[in-house]
């Protein structure tokens, strides 16, 4: 969502009651898009899809922690972990999909 809504007073008004200075919301709307194409294209190096997912990883886990540093325990807190557990599915089906012999690829495509 912060790359469709990183502009609006709402988004800037947000990193800023976080401590944040205001270009940080801008840095991370741009590596959160840039990662969200390296997760959706086929052909990229895994090594690639890893990193980001590291990135991604870090990234919820922080802003849930510097949310409950400043706002305390509630929904919003909870959000970013929610968001890293479909995060951490999506982990898990690349690598199920890594495991599986390049020919089983090609014969779902076809279907």
């Amino acid at each position: 969502m912060p790359a469709l809504t990183g502009h609006t007073e709402m988004a800037r008004e947000g990193i800023r009651h976080l401590g944040y200075p205001e270009y940080f919301g801008i840095m991370l709307t741009i590596c959160k898009v840039l990662g969200a194409i390296v997760l959706i294209m086929p052909k990229l190096p895994k090594r690639l899809k890893e990193w980001t997912y590291a990135g991604f990883t870090f990234d919820f886990i922080f802003a849930a922690g510097i949310i409950y540093a400043v706002e305390g325990l509630h929904a919003a807190t909870l959000f970013p972990l929610i968001v890293l557990f479909v995060l951490m599915i999506s982990y898990c089906s690349f690598h199920k999909l890594e495991e599986m012999p390049k020919t089983m690829h090609y014969e779902t495509q076809k279907m």
